[in-house]
């Protein structure tokens, strides 16, 4: 083994019931690089890395740290050892600060046999790590006060903290906005010098290319190329991705655009800054909306669905006024709501991918006081072939989905709902390329059918590429509508209008 081999996975292979996750991968991790980690929603990029830290056993196959074969049997053991991975999806103890979430398992105690903890000293080391990280996080902050980009960096600096050998960033940036991305990207780069390796999971292409020394592309749990990131293109590792050439990034607009829908007039929250927004969405239309973190972009979807209390501002569908004063409510006036977190509070874990595609219209399944399991499963079926999502069938759990079949199932949930309005913050989030297409083309689709899209997103090229207007918040307010021929500096610059 090469002497700058720092990490080396062998023909590693596992398998669930009803389908092979991964086929005989290898990867080979060089010291003091970031090694890029691509491949669509299920190729089983995720799988490899839970192989490696201890949280899948797998089936065959070998894994060398620093020359030795290791075997973690958990997390624990892999974070002993100097394997430390940051989730994409974070699960983090909302109730607790971020110097406890940070010590978590570890806490620096009193004495060896009593169990009082030196609060003082964990929240001085907390401080110590994100000033070294140039993090400006407040350690003795609750979690739960926090937006999911500072929780994002807190995660990091935890990862950070095991002084590890072999980080695992599972789309870090996906949170982020462009201030925290480079700063974690100049962390990566400090970690580098030290030695340590990096294992980067991403499907932004601009940033894999800035920051790898190398790209390793799987495909349907197969390894099929490793290139030197200086030397490969974004049409190449696209090609290598999906097997096949992509054209166009965005469908074509072709819908005819129609007279208004809804209109929110003085839209005011009672426990964030959003202020007075008022705006109109036509039918048939794709309203972006663009800000930097904090702009009140979530906040605005929150209070027109009633999952945030409005403090003021009135809402008018099709002329009439509604109320939406909770999500049932707003449900029934036609509204659907596709969250940024997923995990947390867009899915349910322990259930099927027929529960999860049938919950908000459990009322259409109704045979007497029973429901139709039969009629369910006929549904979900239909959802799953018309949607491509990738699984053995409808009672797979959906919490062992990749992250971009997950969101295929949440859509087909809505869906059902046939909602004449349909909000969606951040849909793609940690989706790769091919089914960011799928999901670009079912809400174009909608559209076309009549419906009004409100669409939140952190990606620029997203909203130009794929809106009729955008919308351009900041500091709570609103700071102007452009059209998508917008240039991206003139959307922020109306993004930071009143920051």
């Amino acid at each position: 083994m090469n002497q700058n081999t720092l990490l080396c996975m062998e023909n590693i292979s596992k398998s669930f019931p009803g389908v092979v996750a991964l086929d005989r991968v290898s990867l080979t991790l060089k010291r003091g690089t970031t090694h890029a980690l691509m491949g669509e929603n299920g190729a089983g990029k995720s799988t490899l890395m839970k192989c490696l830290f201890g949280v899948y056993e797998r089936d065959s196959g070998e894994i060398y740290l620093d020359g030795e074969a290791v075997d973690f049997k958990n997390s624990k053991d892999a974070l002993t050892h100097g394997v430390a991975m940051v989730h994409q999806e974070l699960n983090q103890a909302l109730k607790l600060t971020v110097a406890e979430n940070m010590w978590l398992g570890r806490f620096p105690k009193l004495t060896k046999y009593l169990p009082f903890i030196k609060e003082g000293e964990m929240i001085r080391r907390t401080r110590e790590v994100f000033n070294s990280l140039g993090i400006d996080v407040d350690p003795e902050m609750k979690m739960e006060r926090m937006s999911v980009s500072q929780r994002q960096m807190v995660e990091i600096a935890k990862a950070v903290s095991y002084n590890a050998k072999v980080i695992v960033f599972d789309e870090p940036t996906s949170s982020l906005n462009s201030e925290e991305a480079q700063r974690l990207f100049e962390i990566i780069a400090k970690l580098k010098r030290d030695g340590c390796g990096i294992i980067y999971i991403s499907h932004k292409m601009e940033e894999i290319l800035r920051i790898s020394d190398e790209v390793t592309v799987m495909r349907d749990g197969k390894y099929i190329a490793t290139r030197d990131a200086a030397s490969i293109t974004t049409d190449e590792i696209i090609r290598l991705m999906v097997g096949r050439e992509l054209g166009e990034r965005y469908p074509e607009r072709t819908t005819e655009i129609g007279g208004t829908l809804f209109e929110a007039v003085g839209i005011t929250a009672e426990y964030s800054s959003l202020s007075d927004v008022s705006f109109t969405l036509r039918r048939g239309e794709i309203l972006g909306i663009s800000g930097l973190d904090g702009a009140g972009r979530t906040e605005l979807l929150e209070n027109i669905f009633g999952t945030a209390t409005r403090r003021s501002g009135k809402l008018y569908l099709e002329g009439k006024e509604i109320y939406n004063r909770n999500p049932t409510e707003s449900i029934k006036n036609g509204f659907a709501f596709v969250t940024e977190e997923r995990r947390s509070a867009g899915i349910f874990g322990i259930l099927g991918i027929r529960e999860n595609t049938v919950i908000s219209s459990i009322k259409k399944f109704k045979r007497g006081p029973l429901l139709s399991k039969k009629k369910m499963s006929a549904v979900t079926r239909e959802y799953i072939k018309k949607l491509n999502v990738k699984t053995p069938n409808e009672d797979t759990k959906i919490r062992s989905l990749s992250g971009g079949n997950q969101q295929k199932v949440i859509f087909a949930r809505w869906l059902l709902c046939e909602p004449t309005v349909l909000l969606l913050d951040e849909p793609t989030r940690g989706i790769d390329v091919g089914a960011k297409y799928e999901i670009y083309e079912l809400i174009r689709e909608l559209a076309a059918n009549g419906r009004g899209v409100i669409l939140v997103s952190s990606e620029m090229p997203e909203l130009i590429g794929l809106c009729d207007r955008i919308m351009v918040l900041s500091g709570g307010k609103l700071s102007g509508i452009v059209s998508p021929r917008a240039s991206q500096e003139e959307i922020m610059s109306l993004a930071t209008k009143y920051v």
